[in-house]
């Protein structure tokens, strides 16, 4: 059986915008309460679906976060041996335990992880960050380790 869900009537997207754009907490919570009622006529649906696709952006995000941090740390751990101590890993293994945990989560972010075009994305990142912090020059253009290799506990670069 579908369910039908009707056109809101002639203003209601209008007030549907304001409420989305005025409190999107606010919002978020009469829809919660919308949908558990099964007034589905009601629902701002295309806001919804906005909603719903930024989640999964966001889940993505926080994963190429921080993978870019792992790599910039990795990268450091390789071209400056001199400076490797407790603190560059533990948090390397912090960004480790952190990936896992979101794909844990979220298993069909390891898709993700595999994607060429994410992969220089977020090597890129890892490279604008390790240049900033440490003003290494002539680093890798390409990621030197496997994604699996980077989240891997038990890979050094040493």
């Amino acid at each position: 059986m579908t369910t039908q869900i009707a056109d809101p009537p002639p203003g209601k997207n209008r007030e549907r915008q304001a409420a989305y754009d005025d409190d999107v907490i606010l919002w978020a919570e009469e829809q919660a309460r919308l949908l558990r009622a099964g007034r589905f006529a009601e629902l701002d649906i295309e806001h919804i679906a906005d909603e719903i696709e930024d989640a999964g952006k966001s889940e993505k995000r926080e994963v190429a976060s921080r993978i870019a941090v792992l790599l910039a740390h990795l990268i450091k751990c390789q071209f400056q041996p001199a400076r490797r101590g407790s603190s560059l890993r533990k948090t390397i293994s912090l960004q480790r335990r952190q990936v896992e945990a979101a794909l844990k989560a979220t298993p069909s972010l390891k898709v993700t992880l595999r994607d060429p075009n994410w992969q220089l994305v977020a090597w890129g990142d890892a490279l604008l960050q390790a240049i900033r912090e440490t003003g290494l020059e002539d680093l890798p253009e390409a990621c030197p380790w496997s994604m699996d290799d980077a989240r891997n506990p038990d890979f050094w670069t040493d």
